[in-house]
């Protein structure tokens, strides 16, 4: 069974962040260059929250906010649900199914060391599910 440290290992540790005090047209430029679909939201070496794609289009674009004068920390989702490198792709698929997101900040020592989203553990459950199909093939076959 896979752990978050080996979807780190695997995809890297790269973290984009970007400050609550800058506008939400930086962070979906941001988010477009990286094609990303979330930003951390740090100031200094402290998480304060998440500003994803889903936040933008229900709290900017809905409400007819300005993508220009709109800071990232008026829209974050500041209750964030985090994960540890040493949890398994299957908790973190059942703690993102049950709570209906898509991205998961992976904290040591309260540091974000990574990012996974569904898209990471969908495809490791999948390479897991062809490599077990393979090893039944070879076992059958002889």
């Amino acid at each position: 069974m896979k752990l978050v440290k080996h979807l780190l290992d695997g995809k890297g540790r790269d973290v984009v962040s970007i400050g609550p005090e800058e506008s939400v047209l930086d962070a979906i430029k941001l988010m477009a260059d990286k094609g990303i679909g979330s930003l951390v939201v740090m100031q200094d070496d402290e998480m304060l929250g998440i500003m994803s794609e889903r936040d933008y289009a229900r709290k900017v674009i809905i409400k007819g906010r300005s993508s220009e004068t709109t800071h990232v920390a008026e829209i974050m989702t500041a209750n964030v649900f985090t994960t540890s490198s040493s949890h398994t792709v299957n908790e973190c698929m059942s703690l993102m199914t049950e709570k209906k997101i898509r991205h998961l900040p992976v904290l040591e020592d309260k540091r974000v060391i990574g990012m996974i989203s569904i898209g990471d553990l969908v495809k490791a459950i999948i390479s897991d599910q062809q490599e077990e199909i393979e090893q039944l093939e070879h076992y059958i076959s002889g």
